[in-house]
């Protein structure tokens, strides 16, 4: 077998971010523009049992979000959310939902006071930390939040999805067809998978009922991705077009399919095309926008802006 690599992706390093007194670890991948600038920064943010390593895929080359947006002119900043990476010890129960989106955004006030952020911030976040991205963007949006994407992540639940120890394990099942990911990624994902802390899984249950209470209060570009075969969350045509109708504020809503892909779409052979679209909506985000358009939303994908929103 290939062994586990023993770092990250060549221009990768790593750094800490104060949140509020709480320390986070991060992968940071500045631009790689002529002057260093970014076009914007990319913070990623990881879901349950995993780490920002999840995001700086090692099984092949192209896999790294973290690389690919460095290279595309974005600085791309992964984030260890609470009671992973450094925070493991100070926190080992972890945070609650609501108690992480506060510091998700202590941690980005910090950054922003050390680096460079170009246009704006914009959350890239899979599957539990698609949570905690919505849950900063409704309560703890700044001027500088650009949009938010979302993989892995509905607001219902699948009637089979994994339950329990399963769950908490991120049981190989809820990966999807083993094929899609390549041969190695079980072998070198190894070093990314971690323990899901306590309290976020007591908080797995809540998000339907959570999702409805701040949904209305998201304001920013949203674009949600499903994979092929994504066994976690609904996305049927009535559960799309209950989760259109609960983001009523946005003003670019996209929900999008990744062909080829299962759940953990980062680590599979359909990463590159999933972040391309995924910095392509970045790139919508930082075009002019018409303070005359109105969202609209409804049971088919819709979009204010330019580009296009597949189903």
């Amino acid at each position: 077998m290939t062994p586990a690599p023993a770092g990250p992706s060549r221009g990768v390093r790593r750094i800490s971010l104060d949140a509020g007194g709480i320390r986070l670890s991060a992968l940071l991948c500045e631009a790689q523009t002529r002057d260093g600038a970014p076009r914007a920064t990319v913070v990623a943010v990881h879901g349950a049992g995993m780490s920002a390593g999840y995001f700086d895929g090692q099984a092949l080359p192209d896999l790294s979000l973290l690389t690919l947006g460095a290279r595309l002119g974005f600085t791309v900043l992964a984030v260890d959310r609470p009671g992973y990476g450094q925070s493991t010890g100070p926190l080992p129960e972890g945070q609650g939902l609501t108690e992480q989106a506060a510091t998700l955004a202590a941690a980005l006030h910090d950054y922003r006071s050390r680096f460079r952020t170009g246009a704006g911030v914009f959350l890239l976040a899979h599957s539990f930390g698609g949570k905690v991205a919505l849950l900063t963007a409704a309560g703890h949006a700044t001027p500088d939040l650009l949009g938010v994407e979302v993989s892995g992540c509905g607001h219902r639940y699948a009637p089979d999805a994994p339950s329990g120890a399963e769950a908490a394990r991120g049981g190989r099942r809820s990966w999807g067809p083993l094929n899609l990911y390549p041969p190695t990624t079980f072998v070198t994902s190894g070093s990314i998978i971690a323990p899901v802390p306590a309290r976020e899984q007591a908080d797995m249950g809540r998000w339907p009922v959570l999702f409805k209470d701040v949904a209305g209060r998201v304001r920013v570009p949203v674009r949600f991705t499903f994979a092929e075969h994504e066994t976690w969350w609904r996305h049927d045509p009535e559960a799309l077009a209950e989760l259109r109708s609960r983001l009523s504020a946005v003003p670019r809503l996209c929900v999008d399919r990744q062909p080829g892909a299962g759940h953990n779409i980062s680590l599979g052979f359909a990463a590159r095309s999933y972040h391309l679209r995924c910095l392509g909506f970045v790139e919508d985000c930082l075009l002019p926008v018409d303070p005359a358009a109105r969202p609209v939303v409804g049971a088919e994908p819709v979009t204010t802006g330019p580009g296009p929103c597949e189903v």
